[in-house]
């Protein structure tokens, strides 16, 4: 494969909309380069997504530039196959790389492993619309482990998976991979989509998840207070 699909990453736009319960994401005009979403959190208020990163090229570098340029405090996240590319254009419109070793991962949900946690780790899962929600709770009842996905068509979106560093190296993330699995595939879901830090994505490539591109996420410069600029 020489890029990432660009209906790819709206697939997974989709879904991780859904599990953080944001607006639909919206394209960036006028070429249609990216996907904006309004993330509303501090540091992080405005989210844009490439698409066309390997396809086309000066597409990053159109981003770059309005992201750069934006009034709110605004991340760019690139899926590519050619990373090295990628973060000279965002380093030349004058971004701040954040993540360079994060995965765009994908897998066949059907053949997911499936590992149930050990004692006396119990499951909690819970179902509110297309979203999961999975907590894995220790022996005091403290939530040692949560994740959630969404369910959008076929696909199901994996969310902030993580394990509390006192409960770790306890097999809690292969059990919470395959409970969530196992809820994704119930509601009527097959392939699996998830972004994968670079501690994540070994947990993530032992349950058979495969790369499908490296993902550079950069932010624009900080706004001074009370300066508007146009948005990207």
């Amino acid at each position: 494969m020489t890029k990432i699909e660009s209906g790819l990453i709206r697939r997974w736009v989709d879904g991780w909309t859904v599990a953080r319960s944001l607006p639909e994401a919206e394209p960036v005009e006028p070429a249609g380069d990216g996907l904006r979403s309004a993330c509303d959190q501090p540091g992080r208020e405005v989210e844009v997504f490439a698409l066309r990163a390997d396809e086309e090229p000066e597409s990053v570098a159109r981003l770059a530039a309005a992201v750069a340029a934006a009034r709110e405090i605004t991340w760019l996240t690139v899926p590519t196959l050619r990373p090295a590319a990628v973060e000279a254009v965002m380093g030349a419109a004058g971004l701040w790389l954040l993540h360079r070793s994060e995965w765009f991962m994908t897998t066949d949900l059907t053949e997911h492993p499936r590992h149930a946690p050990l004692a006396p780790y119990e499951r909690e899962v819970r179902t509110e619309g297309s979203v999961t929600a999975v907590s894995l709770r220790g022996p005091s009842g403290e939530v040692a482990a949560r994740g959630s996905i969404a369910v959008v068509g076929g696909d199901a979106i994996a969310d902030r998976i993580e394990t509390d560093p006192g409960h770790r190296r306890r097999g809690l993330g292969r059990a919470m991979m395959s409970a969530l699995a196992e809820s994704a595939v119930s509601h009527g879901a097959r392939t699996g989509l998830l972004i994968a830090s670079e501690e994540g994505r070994r947990l993530y490539s032992s349950l058979g998840w495969h790369h499908a591109a490296d993902v550079l996420i950069a932010r624009g410069p900080e706004v001074p207070s009370g300066q508007r600029r146009s948005s990207p």
